[in-house]
């Protein structure tokens, strides 16, 4: 948690090895991101990692079932195939009938539980979230932030998530807030 400008979301950036840090190192199971070359790093990112942000970043060229098959397919996965997967996962997320639309064709909040039916569908070890409902009203944000936790818990995905919201903080097993680039521990909830 943090104010804007707080630091919270460079912070998230240097922890997916998106940014590298200035100072000190990250490690994702043994591996030193700031030591892997810019192919281990996206294959690590590709494979290991997926990214829900506080706009969606949704391709309009793209269906919303294209969008969500989008990291099976840079993965190397049949096209039919990706698209079953990204339609399992649509269907968690009730959007089921809305697999031909494009991203301009549905709501804001859909939009976003197509975000992360994307950052979900290729089962990562770690989703990486900026202010995921950050753009949504408030009955969207609590719609969207609990199939979201819900499938990433279902999956055992961990989630870090950044936010300023403190309704969406509250619903995180452990909480640390950022002023002015500096990360404290606020509590443990679980």
């Amino acid at each position: 948690m943090g104010q804007s400008g707080s630091g919270k979301s460079s912070l998230l950036y240097c922890l997916a090895g998106v940014l590298p840090v200035a100072g000190g190192e990250v490690r994702f199971e043994g591996l030193l991101l700031g030591a892997l070359d810019d192919d281990r790093l996206s294959a690590l990112r590709r494979d290991c990692f997926g990214f829900v942000f506080q706009h969606g970043e949704l391709l309009p060229e793209l269906t919303v079932e294209e969008n969500a098959a989008l990291p099976l397919r840079l993965a190397g996965q049949r096209k039919a195939t990706a698209l079953a997967a990204a339609g399992e996962v649509l269907g968690r997320l009730g959007l089921a009938d809305l697999r031909e639309r494009r991203p301009s064709q549905v709501s804001g909040g859909q939009n976003q539980r197509v975000a992360v039916a994307r950052a979900l569908v290729h089962r990562p070890t770690v989703v990486f979230a900026d202010e995921p409902t950050g753009s949504l009203d408030s009955a969207n944000a609590a719609t969207v932030l609990e199939e979201f936790l819900a499938l990433a818990r279902a999956q055992g995905t961990a989630v870090v998530l950044v936010t300023h919201d403190h309704k969406v903080a509250a619903r995180a097993d452990s909480r640390y807030t950022m002023s002015d680039g500096v990360l404290a521990r606020e509590q443990d909830v679980a």
